[in-house]
């Protein structure tokens, strides 16, 4: 899943949840919901890769150089968004 996905899927989800906050009448506790699903969301595209991730960065180093050039921009530690970008770039340049 891209970060796309994700932010698309969080701008539809929170459009429900307003409207089902409107329709109740619980306004201020749906708009803190909402905040919290975003601070969820940002949380969870910011955090760190596990090792597994690290591992196959490692395997993905030396093939081409826009992708070697975003792990080093990465390093030390690799959120899941860069993550994502490292892998989209080392999709791109082999299927050239």
């Amino acid at each position: 899943m891209n970060l796309t996905t994700i932010l698309i899927s969080g701008a539809i989800l929170s459009i429900i949840l307003h409207f089902i906050g409107v329709y109740a009448g619980a306004k201020k506790v749906v708009w803190v919901a909402i905040m919290l699903i975003w601070a969820g969301a940002i949380n969870v595209a910011m955090s760190e890769i596990k090792p597994k991730g690290y591992e196959e960065i490692e395997k993905m180093k030396g093939n081409n150089t826009e992708t070697d050039r975003l792990i080093n921009e990465a390093q030390p530690e690799i959120s899941v968004y860069e993550m994502l970008a490292i892998k989209k770039s080392f999709a791109e340049h082999t299927r050239k």
